[in-house]
C-alpha cells in the first residue's frame, strides 16, 4: 500500500509518499480502506520535531489518527456485519496517512447516512474537542461571545452553535477570506485580527454591551487583546494556543474585574474522559446540520503541501487527505 511516512524530522518536505508494507488487522481490529484521513495543526508541530505537545513519535512514523472509510477485512473475534461498514475512528493504531488503516473495535463509530467521509473525519476529534468545550463554557443566549480563530475548525463550530442557541457573536479571523468564512456563518460582526484596530471596531459595533465570553484558541497577542474586551464578571476559555505565543493573564488585574479564566483543555485532560458519548453527540450534530465543518481536502500524495499550507495558516476549516 501507499503512505505518508516521516524518516526524519524538519520540514514538510519531509513527509515521503512511499510504498509500505500491507495491513492486517489483529484480534479485535478491522482494516479501513480510508476515504478521508484528518490533519491536525499539532501534527506540524510534531513533524518539526518541537516538543510543544504529545510525545515525539519513533521514525520512521506514520501520523494521523482519524480516519473515515469502509471496513475491508476484520481481525479474530469481530462480527462479520463490520465488514463492508462505513465507519469513522479517532484512533487509527497504524497512522491515518495512508490508503489503509488498522482500528480496534471499541473506537469505531458507523458514519450516518447524512454524512459524507470528509465531514465524519473533521467532526470525530473537532467536533468532539468543540463539543466538550462548548459544555465547559455553557454559553447563553444573554451572551456577546467573542471567538478568536473563528474560521477554524473549533472556531467555526462554536459560532454555529452560539448563533444556533441566540447570543451574539463576534468572529474574530486573520485576512479577508477568512473573515468573509466567518460572516458567511452569520456572525454579528466578522473581524480581522490582523488589523491594529480590530479591538476598536468591536467597541464601536458594540457600544451598548461589552464582551461577555472569549472562546480562544489563539492566545499570545491576539488573546491578550480579546481579553481587553470582556466585560466584569466575564469568562476567557482558552482551548489552544495556534499562536505558539506565551500570554498569560494578570490574574491580579483580572481579580479587580472578576474575569475567570477557564482552561478548558487542562479541565478536559484532569478529568476521567468517556469521549465516546461526546463522539456521537458530535457526528449527530453534522448529521442534523446544527454544525456543519468547513473541509479542505488535498490528496494523500500532497500530505507535505497541506502541512505547509497548516503552518502558513492559509487554510480555512479541517484539513482532509484523500487517498
Amino acid at each position: 500500500m501507499r503512505a505518508v511516512v516521516l524518516h526524519s524530522f524538519g520540514p514538510p518536505e519531509n513527509l515521503r509518499y512511499e510504498e509500505v508494507p500491507d495491513l492486517k488487522p489483529g484480534p479485535g481490529e478491522v482494516r479501513i480502506a480510508v476515504r478521508a484521513a484528518g490533519v491536525h495543526l499539532i501534527e506540524t508541530a510534531m513533524r518539526a520535531g518541537l516538543p510543544i505537545g504529545p510525545p515525539l513519535p519513533e521514525l520512521p512514523s506514520i501520523f494521523g489518527g482519524e480516519v473515515a472509510g469502509v471496513v475491508d477485512a476484520i481481525g479474530p473475534d469481530v462480527d462479520l456485519s463490520w465488514l463492508d461498514a462505513a465507519v469513522v475512528t479517532p484512533r487509527s493504531t497504524s497512522g491515518g496517512y495512508a490508503e489503509w488503516a488498522v482500528a480496534e473495535l471499541p473506537a469505531l463509530h458507523r458514519i450516518p447516512a447524512a454524512l459524507d467521509y470528509s465531514t465524519a473525519v473533521a467532526m470525530i476529534v473537532t467536533g468532539t474537542t468543540t463539543v466538550e468545550v462548548l459544555d465547559i463554557a455553557a454559553l447563553t443566549a444573554d451572551d456577546l461571545v467573542l471567538v478568536n480563530s473563528a474560521a477554524g475548525g473549533v472556531g467555526r463550530l462554536i459560532v454555529q452553535h452560539a448563533r444556533n442557541i441566540g447570543a451574539r457573536v463576534i468572529g474574530a479571523a486573520g485576512g479577508p477570506a477568512k473573515v468573509a468564512a466567518v460572516d458567511a456563518l452569520g456572525a454579528d460582526l466578522a473581524v480581522d485580527y490582523n488589523e491594529p484596530d480590530w479591538t476598536d471596531q468591536v467597541r464601536q459595533a458594540f457600544c451598548d454591551r461589552a464582551v461577555t465570553v472569549v472562546l480562544d484558541g489563539v492566545m499570545g497577542e491576539k488573546g491578550r487583546a480579546a481579553v481587553s474586551l470582556l466585560a466584569e464578571g466575564g469568562r476567557y476559555v482558552t482551548y489552544g494556543n495556534a499562536s505558539r505565543e506565551s500570554f498569560e493573564p494578570d490574574p491580579e488585574k483580572l481579580g479587580e474585574q472578576g474575569i475567570t479564566v477557564i482552561d478548558a483543555l487542562s479541565i478536559m485532560l484532569s478529568k476521567p474522559r468517556e469521549v465516546r458519548g461526546e463522539e456521537s453527540r458530535a457526528l449527530a450534530a453534522a448529521a442534523d446540520g446544527t454544525m456543519v465543518p468547513a473541509v479542505q481536502t488535498f490528496p494523500l500524495d500532497q500530505a507535505a503541501k497541506a502541512h505547509a499550507a497548516l503552518e502558513n495558516r492559509a487554510t480555512t476549516g479541517k484539513v482532509v487527505l484523500i487517498p
